[in-house]
Parts: structure tokens; C-alpha cells; sequence
């Protein structure tokens, strides 16, 4: 049996439901739900059939045992979870006029910030995924990076979404430095349209481009509702979004994420030299199917991804 294992954070969403009134007394009710980016690329997983396990750092608070219940309840493994007294991360986003979410975190002192290395995983870990603010927070974003650096020299298949928060990276051009020495022990990058034009600014920006004479197999650009940009060494290709009713956008990078390590769950190929074995056509349905997942999980609200029950015959 191939595993996945999903490594990075799990956190509260606190979701305000309303824009606040300026110049009032009154702010908007808040909603809190489940979130975290790596968080919800495990439960999309799950919930799409491949056998998947979370590797975390979790609270042993109110909010730590929902989030193990909820990982349970989608089919995600928890043996790899480490649990914590410290508290749980929380993000407050705040919902625009178009459904995009804007996020301000409070993480200091939190316990998925705190993981340690999980060691050597089992002989059946085919592919990681790494992303989010696991990636950016001390002292957790170094043991991931040294457990993306094992796992890709020991041949699993490796996949990241920087899924760039802003405003916990305190030294912007450091992070892209850091981000661009990982390519070499990277296959697939994932990342939204506005990550890769943030990623390319300053001394220390680097493109897909660069990523792929790195050693990355391909890069999977969103771009929201026109759909995906799959970019390989033969060049690129846009893979039209469906038009679907947007709730908000909560999760929708997620489940892609989640999408493609399934799809090449489907597809055999999770192993690093399995990927560089795919064509172009291979790839596109790769995106084809993510788009589809994300159509569904931005047309209710928050990071809701869809059951491979109602995905019809995919």
C-alpha cells in the first residue's frame, strides 16, 4: 500500500461573517472552523480515498482534540501526530466583495510551531506534502525542511505550496532565498498566481523557470477562476476552472493541493522518479481533476473538499 503523509499545521479559522461597520460600536459575528493549509490538504485527501496520514504538532486543548476528531472523521492517520500543551494557532480571515480570504494569524507560543522531527518514516511513505506557515515559523519550519531534504533523497515523492502568508514572514527576501534552495529537493510545486509574482520580486526572487533547471518535474499555477496553469520543461498549458457559484475561497488552494497528490496516487506515479516519467497530457489531467475538486469546495462555505462520492465518476 502507498502512503501520503501531509506535514505543517493545524489551526482555527475564525471566520467573520460580515464586513465590520466603520465608524460603528458593532463588529461582525465570527464563525470559527477548522483551517490550517496542510490541515485541509490531509482531509481533502482522505476524504477522496488515498491513504493519507497527518504529521503534526496538535493541542491538547478544546480545539486540539475537534481538529483530531475531525482528521479522523475524513480518514486521515493520526499516529503521526504529536500532541502538546500549548495552545492551537488561530486565524481571523476576513471575507471580500469576490469571496477571497484575507488571514491576520496568532501563532506565538502555539504548539504546531513546536513539532519535532518525526524521525524515519515507514518503508510505505511514497509522497509528502509540505506547506503554509509551517514552512515560515520557527522552530518547526526547520525540522520540516530537514525532513523534505530526507525523504526527497530517499526517492519519496515531494510536494510543496508555499502558500505565501505575508505577514507572519518577517524578512521577505530571506524567505525567497530559503524558498529557492529547496527546489532541488522538491518534484511538484503547487502555488496561487499571486505566490509565484510574490516569489519573483527582489535580488532574491526566483520563477518557475528557475524551479524547474532546480530539479522540479512541474509547477501548478492558480489563477482562481480561469482555471490552472501547468508549466513543465515543454512548456505550459491553461487548464480552464469550471464556473461555479463561489461561497468563498477558503481552502480552494488546499483541496487542489490534495487533488493532485490523489490523482497521482491514481495515476502510480508517486515516487520522484515516477513524476518525471508523466507527459504533458498526463499532467493536464492532473489539473483537469484538481479543478473539478476545487469547483466544489468554493461553492459552500469554508474548506469544505468533497467526498469522492460526489465527484461522479471520477
Amino acid at each position: 500500500m502507498r502512503e501520503i503523509v501531509v506535514c505543517g499545521e493545524a489551526l482555527v479559522d475564525v471566520v467573520a461573517t460580515a464586513p465590520p461597520t466603520v465608524g460603528g460600536a458593532q463588529l461582525p459575528p465570527l464563525q470559527p472552523a477548522l483551517g490550517g493549509g496542510p490541515f485541509n490538504v490531509a482531509i481533502t485527501l482522505g476524504r477522496l480515498g488515498s491513504a493519507v496520514s497527518f504529521c503534526s504538532a496538535v493541542s491538547t486543548d478544546d480545539y486540539g482534540e475537534v481538529i483530531m476528531s475531525a482528521l479522523r472523521h475524513s480518514g486521515v492517520g493520526t499516529t503521526l501526530v504529536q500532541r502538546r500543551s500549548e495552545p492551537t494557532s488561530l486565524a481571523l480571515a476576513t471575507i471580500g466583495a469576490d469571496g477571497a480570504a484575507h488571514y491576520s494569524f496568532y501563532v506565538e507560543g502555539t504548539a504546531d510551531r513546536l513539532v519535532a522531527d518525526p524521525g524515519p518514516f515507514a518503508p510505505t511513505v511514497a509522497a509528502l506534502g509540505f506547506g503554509t506557515l509551517s514552512l515560515v515559523l520557527e522552530p518547526g519550519a526547520s525540522v520540516y525542511e530537514s525532513t523534505m531534504r530526507r525523504c526527497h533523497e530517499e526517492g519519496r515523492l515531494v510536494l510543496c505550496d508555499p502558500n505565501i502568508r505575508a505577514a507572519v514572514i518577517a524578512d521577505a527576501d530571506a524567505y525567497r532565498a530559503r524558498f529557492a534552495s529547496w527546489m532541488n529537493a522538491v518534484d511538484v510545486v503547487k502555488l496561487s498566481d499571486e505566490d509565484a509574482e510574490w516569489l519573483g520580486r527582489g535580488p532574491n526572487g526566483s520563477r518557475p523557470a528557475d524551479w524547474l533547471e532546480a530539479g522540479v518535474c512541474a509547477v501548478l499555477v492558480t489563477a482562481g477562476a480561469d482555471g490552472i496553469d501547468v508549466v513543465t520543461a515543454s512548456g505550459t498549458s491553461r487548464i480552464p476552472a469550471p464556473r461555479v457559484t463561489v461561497a468563498d475561497t477558503i481552502g480552494a488552494g488546499d483541496s487542489i493541493m490534495g487533488a493532485i497528490l490523489h490523482q497521482l496516487d491514481r495515476a502510480g506515479a508517486l515516487s520522484s522518479a515516477a513524476v518525471r516519467d508523466l507527459d504533458d497530457e498526463q499532467w493536464r489531467e492532473v489539473a483537469r481533476f484538481a479543478v473539478k475538486v476545487a469547483g466544489i469546495t468554493v461553492s459552500r462555505p469554508g474548506a469544505d473538499p468533497p467526498w469522492a462520492s460526489e465527484l461522479g465518476g471520477d
